[in-house]
């Protein structure tokens, strides 16, 4: 890629192959979160995004696809969840549905036909994959990234031989991608973690989490930073899969306002506050794992989307979303050049 510069991968439909190929395009490395794509479903999208963009891009896969309990929903765990979700469905209009016969994808599944379909670049967040699969990616000539939140899970990719690190702090919007320890153990702040990486690794490193204008590329290359990926500033543009609420809101005075929360997917993450994170916040202990909760939660977006509700839906966004400007993917990066260009580390 010409521009050091990642765009960050969004799971949920947020991810779009207009936005991977206008960050492409512009010499950057544009990206897709795929982890919900059914394995059938990835060849026809790396086809779309091969065709779409000028350059290289990346497919993103979580490798680690369930939490523990979350492969399957007990009778008693599907009562509980009816109890949880069906007055919110019900004010929406709408019937609690029946769980599928899977939540989630698998993830070796889905490795598998991203081997074959060799996109240029394989992305993966909440693990490290096995060595089978990063020895098939070297065969192929497909560049891998792997994402930490500690300096342990680097040392980890490191030694697995990937061929880039995000270092990512826990300023940034959506998932802690932490698998080491809990995510509420791994919460790191960008400009900490960024040079402790640096230090200790061979692999290049990409910093993530709170970068969203010049001034924090400047300060991430400053520490070390081969590049840098940005995700929230990305996700607010026209060409992301967000709807016009979601973007509306990074753009508004609840951006101001994040909170770390596993509500959504019964993972860590961090977005705008809204009614689901206020009333969800004293329920955590009775929501699902991932990936279920993430589906029950999935299922009633897409009834709050078509009401043009945002109070239901998660609204990922990072701390440094405040200081947004840009609503399109080429008007960013127009505004980051001077500092990809003078920044003082090494592409």
């Amino acid at each position: 890629m010409a521009l050091p510069l990642v765009q960050g991968p969004f799971g949920g439909g947020l991810s779009t192959v207009a936005l991977a190929s206008a960050v492409s395009r512009r010499g950057g490395l544009g990206s897709f979160g795929a982890h919900l794509v059914e394995p059938d479903g990835i060849a026809g999208l790396v086809a779309e995004l091969r065709a779409a963009c000028d350059g290289p891009f990346a497919v993103n896969l979580w490798v680690s696809d369930h939490d523990p309990g979350g492969d399957a929903a007990s009778p008693e765990l599907l009562a509980a969840l009816q109890q949880i979700f069906a007055p919110y469905f019900r004010e929406l209009g709408e019937a609690t549905p029946d769980p599928p016969a899977a939540f989630h994808p698998s993830f070796e599944d889905q490795a598998e036909a991203l081997l074959a379909a060799a996109p240029p670049v394989f992305s993966f967040v909440f693990g490290v994959p096995r060595p089978a699969i990063l020895d098939a990616c070297r065969r192929r000539g497909i560049l891998t990234i792997g994402a930490a939140t500690t300096v342990a899970e680097a040392l980890a990719l490191d030694a697995a031989g990937v061929d880039a690190i995000v270092a990512t702090g826990f300023e940034a919007g959506g998932h802690r991608p932490s698998f080491l320890s809990r995510a509420e153990d791994s919460l790191m702040g960008t400009m900490a973690l960024m040079p402790l990486v640096v230090d200790r690794v061979r692999a290049p490193v990409i910093a993530a989490g709170g970068i969203v204008d010049g001034r924090g590329v400047r300060a991430a290359r400053a520490l070390g930073a081969a590049a840098v990926q940005l995700g929230t500033a990305f996700l607010a543009c026209d060409e992301s899969g967000a709807s016009p609420g979601h973007r509306a809101a990074l753009f508004g005075e609840g951006a101001h306002t994040t909170v770390l929360t596993r509500a959504f997917t019964g993972r860590l993450a961090r977005g705008l506050r809204n009614r689901w994170t206020h009333e969800m916040a004293d329920r955590l202990s009775a929501l699902a794992p991932f990936p279920i909760q993430s589906w029950y939660v999935g299922q009633l977006k897409r009834a709050a989307v078509a009401a043009g509700r945002t109070d239901l839906v998660s609204l990922w966004g990072g701390q440094a979303a405040p200081n947004l400007r840009h609503h399109t993917a080429d008007a960013l990066i127009t505004s980051l050049l001077p500092a990809l260009a003078t920044s003082e580390g090494t592409a």
